[in-house]
């Protein structure tokens, strides 16, 4: 599968960007393009748009885009990804007390973009070991709340 979205990705973009590789298509390729060429872009190249206005993979009402992935493939059955989605949610939107791990995730990922920009690829390389770090917290968050 192809995904576009607008280039210079930040927490939001980036985050569905490791969902989708890690949990619906490990071979899926991500185009980043200037944010007034996504919708032509991907109907050029036959790419699902995301992260942008109007698409069904975007901000819903106080929703972010990763959100909008985690409902759409069933993983907000998974506890540790329900949590997860709160985390990313407070680190991209205005929302940023919604859980106190926040502002943490959104200053290491603005730091991962600032150390790879201009290069997009890179920063989603870059940004996939702290998301599976973040993952794996939240599954233990959840279960060790739950006991």
């Amino acid at each position: 599968m192809k995904w576009i979205t607008r280039e210079h990705p930040r927490v939001d973009r980036v985050a569905c960007s490791w969902l989708v590789q890690k949990f619906v298509d490990k071979q899926a390729e991500f185009i980043y393009v200037p944010s007034a060429e996504v919708a032509t872009e991907a109907q050029r190249r036959g790419a699902t748009p995301c992260d942008i206005k109007d698409v069904e993979l975007g901000h819903k009402g106080p929703e972010c885009s990763f959100e909008a992935f985690v409902h759409k493939y069933g993983l907000d059955k998974d506890p540790g990804m329900a949590y997860m989605s709160k985390v990313i949610r407070g680190a991209d939107t205005a929302d940023k007390t919604i859980t106190p791990e926040s502002q943490g995730v959104e200053a290491i990922l603005d730091g991962q973009r600032l150390q790879h920009y201009p290069n997009d690829q890179q920063q989603r390389e870059a940004s996939r070991p702290v998301l599976d770090a973040l993952y794996a917290y939240c599954q233990e968050k959840v279960k060790a709340k739950a006991a």
